[in-house]
């Protein structure tokens, strides 16, 4: 079955992630690359206290929306519906959202603020997890739901090497997509020209 953009359905919540980005407190399922790994903590002391206290709330969300990531590739990893040649990229991609959970984590305590810890539990519908095409479309929905994320996010930076992570960090959830886009038999490409 061909999956549309609207009726998918992921790990995190679109909208709401749309919502707190339009607030300034933004909800971001982050991965950080390589590039944006140094850059996040070497410009983070950098801020002024008013920007880095702003910068480090934005960062702190999307620690927040990161552990979740982590939490929902852990669901999908235990759920016994992915094959040997699936579980291991899947593993993958979660390794690579602890590895963003862990810079913004870093990044935060540079800007001064305190890392969000992961919630003891949560709600993810596991119970529409019937077969390993189910657990691709949740995760084509995460990674779909954290590029649209941190487009929202870049321009929200007071420190423009925040922004320049973040964008990385974009570019690395859109080749997750693309990634389960292709294994479900869509088109890895994107649906449009433009994300938003």
């Amino acid at each position: 079955m061909k999956q549309t953009p609207d009726d998918s359905f992921s790990f995190l919540d679109l909208g709401r992630r749309r919502t707190l980005f339009g607030a300034a407190v933004l909800s971001a399922s982050a991965v950080a690359i390589l590039a944006g790994r140094d850059t996040l903590a070497a410009q983070g002391a950098k801020s002024s206290a008013g920007n880095a206290e702003a910068d480090a709330r934005i960062l702190n969300t999307a620690l927040g929306a990161e552990l979740e990531a982590v939490a929902a590739y852990q669901v999908g990893a235990e759920s016994g519906l992915l094959t040997p040649a699936t579980k291991p990229v899947a593993l993958q991609f979660q390794g690579h959202h602890k590895a963003h959970a862990d810079t913004l984590a870093g990044a935060i305590r540079k800007l001064g603020g305190k890392p969000v810890e992961a919630k003891g539990r949560y709600e993810f519908p596991t119970d529409k997890l019937k077969a390993e095409a189910d657990v691709l479309r949740f995760a084509a929905g995460l990674e779909r739901g954290a590029v649209s994320a941190y487009l929202n996010a870049v321009p929200l930076f007071n420190d423009r090497a925040l922004s320049q992570a973040a964008a990385s960090i974009l570019g690395d959830e859109a080749m997750h997509w693309a990634v389960f886009r292709q294994v479900l038999g869509e088109t890895p490409v994107v649906p449009a020209a433009f994300m938003s």
